[in-house]
């Protein structure tokens, strides 16, 4: 499936004991037509009242916590047969509540975001989540100076950096270098933002694990959130990213709730070789 183009694969585990491990993710992520952003494993319910434990891999087989337009994906697999409107599915960043709104439409509440140091996490408490400096870093000859980042976490770490044009940044040289910058210990996924007016922001997100996408839901939320607390817009607004449009909305609640499409595109079955054969 895919999420306004994030790439997102489905593995459904449930009734099963079998646990992926990250060299499973990445052999997975290898295989034809299978390279994916985010691999959305379903396993059965811890709780009462869920669909789902669901366990998120990067490419690189790394875990997330929360990824939103794989969450909406695996929402349509819940309810695809279903006359249900709601599921709930458990994962590493808390129960996520999906709603569908149209045969492809569905929404997500990704809960509160985490704006305190130790929770998003940065390495220490002299940081400021708000104003991150990240001037000393060198990005080369000729790349403009970043402006201070916004780190938030939505289940996973986020550095916002509003710049004034998009085309100004080069996101591939600034990704990887922000993505394993000191300042985040478990890493962090990187966005360019432009404000257009209070209710659209355009954006570019290089993925922890995964790199440039053509979506990431989670950092979408993030990014309202930012600018939201910083007065750059009203707490909805349209995000408008490579693969498409999200309509994001921080409640007064407190709770972000992220809205956008799906898109289906096939089934596959893998083969699980014998333990004899995977010992060799």
């Amino acid at each position: 499936m895919n999420g306004i183009g994030n790439e997102i694969v489905i593995l459904d585990l449930r009734g099963t004991d079998l646990v992926l491990t990250a060299e499973d993710a990445r052999a997975i992520h290898a295989e034809p037509n299978l390279a994916f952003d985010q691999l959305m494993v379903l396993h059965d319910p811890h709780g009462s009242g869920t669909e789902a434990f669901v366990h998120i891999y990067n490419a690189d087989g790394s875990e997330a916590g929360a990824c939103g337009n794989g969450t909406r994906c695996v929402a349509w697999f819940l309810l695809r047969d279903s006359e249900r409107e709601t599921a709930i599915v458990e994962t590493g960043a808390g129960l996520l509540a999906c709603d569908r709104l149209g045969p492809e439409r569905f929404s997500v509440d990704m809960g509160p975001p985490h704006l305190a140091w130790n929770e998003i996490p940065l390495r220490d408490a002299t940081l400021d989540p708000a104003a991150l400096d990240f001037d000393a870093l060198d990005l080369g000859a000729g790349h403009p100076c970043l402006p201070k980042a916004f780190a938030v976490s939505m289940g996973n770490p986020h550095a916002v950096l509003f710049v004034d044009r998009l085309e100004d940044y080069d996101l591939a040289v600034i990704g990887p270098v922000l993505e394993h910058a000191p300042e985040f210990p478990e890493r962090a996924n990187i966005s360019l933002a432009e404000v257009r007016d209070r209710r659209e922001i355009r954006l570019k997100v290089w993925e922890r694990g995964a790199g440039a996408t053509l979506a990431c839901g989670s950092a979408a939320c993030a990014v309202l959130v930012a600018a939201a607390a910083t007065g750059r817009t009203d707490r909805a607004a349209a995000v408008d990213l490579p693969g498409g449009r999200l309509d994001i909305v921080w409640r007064e609640d407190g709770h972000v709730v992220m809205t956008g499409p799906v898109t289906f595109e096939f089934t596959a079955v893998l083969d699980v070789p014998s333990p004899e054969i995977a010992a060799r």
